[in-house]
């Protein structure tokens, strides 16, 4: 919690400042991080209490959840500083690829945690039915499924809102943790409010629905892993895009034969690598000032950081 103190005090000096736009880009990260790192450790010590008084093992599960979700924050923190370090001697095309990297370490977490409420669970519906009594738990428990299903999703719209606003994989990522948590707490509810309501017959109903909530879990998972991945794996962009910049190529004036594009993702920029032709006899200052021109269109339409690499040939 003091780390958390003095992650607010920087927030509120950075903002005392002009902030660039990648300050800016990094004080929403931090701020929508640092909300969600407060309501996770309040949910997880409200629910680890809610499921020991309240005898139910499904809270407890839960509160094991969000605790998984207070690790992803810190995830963020620390990587999301590494992204936008400046370019240096030895990473001439930037840091963006720390924040790709947290996000895929989310993406696996989120896959580990799903797998381990699905095992968890199967073993208890497996038990239930070979004659182990499975304790009945107490209204508090419900009310703490409540309470973490209303927070947990309000905290997914407004992480994935900020995560849009400023194109950030690792807070996409963030934002789908918190739903999946949410999820969870939704079987929580199911399985609590059934034993409580039906009785002892019906109290399976608590490991049948986190089992499967623990699978939409694990596809969430692989969903925001795969562009983690791709981009690590430096693959190019969607083809719609690539559609875009061949467009804008070739409709730019004074040049012709946009080829041999390539382009990838570096965190939250993308670069772009292409041929072009020019009047064999247009001097290089001329060419030059083509040249930025045709950048300076291209960054106002993918963003000011995005990379350039461009390869003049005459027209023959």
């Amino acid at each position: 919690m003091f780390t958390l103190f003095l992650l607010n005090l920087q927030l509120i000096n950075i903002s005392k400042m002009d902030e660039t736009a990648d300050n800016k880009r990094k004080n929403t990260i931090y701020r929508v991080t640092i909300v969600g790192t407060v309501v996770n450790v309040l949910l997880t010590l409200a629910k680890l209490l809610a499921g020991i008084v309240g005898r139910s093992g499904a809270m407890i599960a839960d509160a094991v959840h969000s605790l998984s979700d207070f690790a992803t924050d810190i995830i963020v923190l620390l990587f999301v500083r590494l992204s936008l370090k400046p370019s240096d001697c030895d990473h001439k095309y930037g840091h963006g690829k720390y924040e790709t990297l947290a996000s895929v370490i989310i993406s696996v977490i989120l896959i580990g945690v799903g797998v381990g409420i699905g095992y968890e669970n199967g073993v208890k519906i497996w038990d239930f039915y070979h004659g182990v009594v499975i304790p009945q738990p107490h209204y508090i428990a419900l009310v703490a499924a409540a309470v973490s299903i209303v927070a947990k999703e309000a905290l997914y719209w407004y992480t994935v809102r900020a995560a849009k606003r400023i194109s950030s994989s690792v807070l996409e990522a963030n934002a789908w943790h918190h739903r999946s948590d949410a999820l969870s707490s939704i079987a929580a509810l199911i399985g609590i409010g059934g034993a409580i309501l039906l009785g002892e017959n019906w109290i399976v109903l608590d490991p049948i629905a986190a089992l499967l909530v623990s699978v939409l879990i694990i596809v969430t998972g692989f969903k925001l892993l795969k562009p983690g991945v791709d981009e690590l794996l430096e693959r190019s962009l969607p083809s719609s895009v690539e559609n875009e910049i061949m467009e804008l190529l070739n409709n730019f004036p004074q040049t012709q034969d946009p080829h041999k594009l390539k382009t990838r993702k570096i965190g939250s920029s993308i670069a772009i690598e292409f041929h072009i032709r020019v009047e064999g006899e247009t001097k290089v200052s001329d060419a030059h000032d083509i040249l930025c021109r045709l950048e300076a269109a291209i960054r106002e339409k993918f963003g000011e950081n995005a990379q350039i690499i461009t390869h003049i040939e005459p027209i023959k």
